[in-house]
């Protein structure tokens, strides 16, 4: 098996959560000061410049969230006692104390020994409150410990969960570390300014806490033109020079909440002036790895990704209909937010509800948005607001409300209740089509295609299928695919390139040239990462100067990432991709640095130093990938592939041994662990390495072309033209084994 060994390169294309927020001397208050700081197209000048002419609003912001979500510690301000409290969980023992007017917690550093940390910012209100820490190069850090308001008691985030000082999630680590993960949607203006040269920030903010200008945009130019003659003249201007004005359109209010409101990741501190998100953040879609197959919320998902899927967004529903955008609390109590829409006289009656009147039970979120815990106590409404379904929990182990409140009831009970009520028959919803199609098997293909296709999906969704439709590589979902390029929607043709990038470059590279000109800027980084695998001579003449300018679009994207762990790991993947070998080894150790547990970054790494000729260091990383999951099939087929290689046949028989043993579900295993067998005349055990591949996946041509080459090898002529049919049946026109059917006498 004289094959050169090259990984499987994993392009990673996460968007992560930019939950962002640092430094400032003073807080929004009566007594602040504020020195007016500028960006490049207007300058902020704090909330004071608002009150005078918004008193109310400015009232119901100072007792808001937003107003809490950062400030320097006070007596007025810190809810967690410090009256020299000690604090045990998980191995780790914590003291809060004071000094002076100071606030201090004795906790576990990162050498794995207790430190005093003084408390340098607040963070939060309710229902928990943290507290930020300070450290070399710019840093500040989020403690595992928490203050829980409603309980008034110490609580450890990650509860029941031992955290290495050395590991990612350890509260000094890249996980809780604030620049990165909180800093952008706690303050007003902030700017990350990492360096990663050397590793350091100084990150620097407007206003402290998310003020009135996190939300309408700088103010000075509105607030000189209120002062202006003319506007008090009545030549007034819309929007007096304001990014959101009251009573604005459903979308300019839901991009302006999305960016804090949404897991999303960051473009670029350079925003552009937009009322697409994609301009400036590319928000996670609901698939698998962060919610349920239906799309329920299952990780911290935070809320706009389910309010797109939501009938409320698509009837034009905004966030101002229901919740107060100043105090942030909702504007009616329990079910009179859904009786604003909804007709009480059949909606507001045991005949809908089915349980007694005034009771939690007959409470519309109850329902339609059951909620979830996260960060230890803090209860959050998943906003897809849907019908329960019971029937497909039963079918497929998803989620429903009803069996939140009634868990000792099968899903089948529950189903059963639900038609008793409501009859038989349940209203068409896309997940009927969304869960099968998450399960990415032979049926799922036409599931996918179905939601794209259906006027009535909602975007998100489709944007959801076309993510999924990536890992089916058939001319359906080719074909769908390029024709998702022209859907309106930015998600939609940003997650078709993204999928599109599993077909080769001869499919797409003319319907995919004309995106590197696309009006969203995501959109153009994401035909850009797909025309950089294209040889410069092969790119169409006509998208040249477009490719030019989306490819410097996609490396200030990249490189803006790169405080972040995983953002490194793009970087690295787009080095590899530009054969770049120095580059990527470089940006794949910081990201490693950062956390060591990423093994996607090892097995690439792996890679880049066998591109390189050094295949010792690729077998050290692969190494490295083991100590943090011994049980990987993945990892020990690669090491199969670089021992063979390497020449040494026996580690890699082993290795091949060991990544069937762990049950791989990869047909490639299989294939070159046969092939080996065979070449050592280890004819026996060849074929049953061969069948036990066929057993798992039945559908894999190279099986039974690995097959009949054995079959062939030991003269067996019966099972040789068995396996060859099989092979005429799944894969008649590969032109690698038209010379086989030929000599084998099957036309």
């Amino acid at each position: 098996m004289q094959r050169k060994y090259v990984l499987f390169i994993i392009l990673i294309l996460l968007s992560f959560v930019a939950f962002r927020i640092f430094i400032v001397d003073s807080y929004s208050s009566k007594e602040e000061k504020y020195s007016l700081i500028s960006n490049e197209k207007s300058t902020y000048v704090g909330d004071q410049s608002c009150k005078e002419c918004h008193k109310a609003e400015h009232k119901e912001w100072k007792e808001s969230h937003h107003f809490m979500s950062m400030l320097p510690p006070s007596e007025k301000t810190v809810k967690g006692n410090f009256d020299n409290i000690t604090h045990i969980a998980d191995g780790v023992t914590s003291r809060f104390f004071k000094k002076g007017n100071k606030y201090f917690i004795n906790t576990e550093g990162e050498d794995g020994k207790n430190h005093d940390y003084e408390v340098k910012y607040i963070f939060g209100f309710t229902p928990l409150q943290q507290y930020l820490v300070e450290f070399p190069g710019g840093r500040l850090q989020v403690p595992r410990v928490s203050w829980d308001t409603k309980q008034k008691k110490w609580f450890n985030q990650y509860a029941k969960q031992t955290v290495s000082s050395h590991d990612w999630l350890h509260w000094t680590g890249n996980s809780q570390n604030w620049n990165t993960m909180c800093a952008s949607c706690h303050s007003t203006n902030l700017q990350k300014k990492y360096d990663d040269k050397t590793n350091t920030y100084k990150t620097s903010y407007s206003v402290i806490n998310v003020s009135c200008e996190s939300c309408h945009g700088a103010g000075k130019e509105h607030s000189d033109y209120i002062k202006n003659e003319d506007y008090k003249d009545g030549n007034k201007i819309k929007g007096s020079f304001l990014k959101l004005i009251k009573n604005g359109n459903q979308l300019e209010q839901i991009n302006t909440c999305a960016p804090c409101h949404a897991r999303a990741s960051e473009i670029s501190n350079n925003h552009i002036r937009s009322n697409e998100i994609m301009d400036n953040y590319i928000p996670q879609i609901p698939d698998t790895e962060n919610f349920f197959a239906d799309g329920q919320i299952d990780d911290e998902d935070y809320i706009y990704t389910s309010f797109l899927q939501s009938k409320m967004f698509s009837k034009g529903v905004k966030c101002s209909n229901c919740h107060n955008p100043h105090s942030t609390k909702l504007k009616k109590i329990d079910n009179q937010t859904c009786l604003q829409c909804h007709n009480p006289q059949k909606y507001n009656l045991p005949t809908h509800t089915f349980h007694p009147v005034g009771s939690q039970s007959a409470l519309c979120v109850s329902c339609h948005m059951p909620g979830k815990i996260y960060m230890g106590n803090d209860l959050r409404h998943d906003h897809s607001f849907r019908v329960p379904r019971p029937d497909l929990s039963e079918k497929y182990g998803t989620p429903n409300a009803c069996s939140s409140c009634h868990q000792e009831k099968s899903n089948k009970y529950l189903a059963d209740a639900i038609v008793k009520w409501y009859g038989p028959k349940r209203k068409y919803h896309f997940s009927d089509d969304l869960i099968p199609g998450s399960q990415l098997d032979s049926k799922s293909e036409a599931h996918l295609i179905k939601l794209i296709e259906n006027s009535q999906t909602p975007d998100i969704i489709k944007a959801t299928a076309a993510f999924y439709l990536g890992n089916i590589q058939t001319e359906p979902s080719l074909n769908i695919l390029l024709k998702s390029l022209k859907n309106k929607d930015a998600q939609v043709r940003y997650r078709s390139l993204r999928s599109l990038s599993n077909f080769e470059p001869r499919s797409w590279i003319n319907q995919v040239g004309y995106l590197l000109s696309d009006k969203v800027r995501a959109v153009r980084i994401a035909a850009a990462d797909l025309y950089i695998t294209i040889p410069q001579e092969q790119i169409p003449s006509q998208h040249k100067d477009a490719f030019v300018a989306a490819h410097k679009e996609l490396k200030k994207y990249l490189h803006y990432q790169t405080d972040f762990s995983v953002g490194n790991v793009m970087l690295a993947d787009y080095y590899l991709k530009l054969k770049d070998y120095g580059n990527a080894v470089n940006y794949y150790e910081k990201g490693l640095k950062k956390d060591s547990q990423m093994n996607y970054a090892l097995l690439n790494l792996s890679t880049t130093y066998n591109l390189q000729g050094n295949n010792e260091q690729a077998l050290k990383s692969l190494e490295r990938a083991l100590k943090n999951d011994s049980k990987n099939a993945r990892i020990y087929y690669n090491m199969a592939l670089l021992y063979n290689e390497m020449s040494n046949q026996p580690e890699a028989e082993k290795a091949f041994a060991k990544a069937v043993a762990l049950k791989s579900d990869n047909p490639r295993v299989y294939y070159n662990y046969g092939l080996l067998l065979i070449q050592s005349k280890k004819f026996k055990e060849a074929e049953v390495v061969l069948n036990k591949g066929i057993a798992i996946n039945p559908s894999a041509p190279e099986l039974y072309y690995a097959l009949t080459f054995l079959y062939i090898q030991t003269n067996d002529t019966t099972k040789a033209q068995k396996a060859v049919l099989q092979l005429k049946q799944l894969d008649p026109n590969n032109p690698e084994y038209q010379g086989l059917f030929k000599n084998m006498g099957v036309y």
